[in-house]
């Protein structure tokens, strides 16, 4: 993926899946976009979780999330608590790098639909299959 429309169209459709209202269309642009056993890994957990670990003496754990069903159920709960209300929508930052062949960087920013104020992001590292599928997404929230 070297042209920049194709770039900017691939990680337009990545954030539309975040954003999408419809269960079944939504399920249609994760099957499109990931691989069959994709995993999504959110690298940096909320707090609460980082805290039960250190409490147990456990390394902070990345929480994970693989397949195209796993997938299906994390991208809908995102939408269900932050886009779903009306108050928030994801949108691309700024343009999508090609970190590598076939690695990609998307900088996204959750804005308030009311003020247009960014009020949370983050950066996902994405490598691709070699039919632009994703196998596998580091999700970096709160990263600017």
């Amino acid at each position: 993926m070297s042209e920049a429309l194709e770039l900017k169209q691939w990680s337009d459709r990545y954030l539309a899946q975040w954003n999408e209202p419809d269960p079944a269309t939504r399920q249609a642009l994760i099957r499109e976009l990931w691989a069959p056993d994709g995993i999504q890994v959110l690298v940096d957990p909320p707090q609460e979780i980082r805290e039960a670990a250190t409490n147990l003496a456990f390394p902070i754990p990345p929480l994970e999330v693989r397949g195209h069903d796993g997938l299906n159920a994390r991208v809908s709960r995102a939408y269900e608590m932050f886009v779903a209300p009306g108050e928030h929508v994801f949108e691309v930052a700024e343009e999508a790098t090609v970190l590598l062949p076939n690695v990609l960087a998307v900088r996204w920013s959750m804005v308030a639909v009311a003020t247009r104020q960014v009020v949370g992001g983050g950066l996902d590292v994405i490598t691709l299959d070699d039919d632009g599928r994703i196998l596998t997404d580091h999700q970096y929230i709160g990263t600017t």
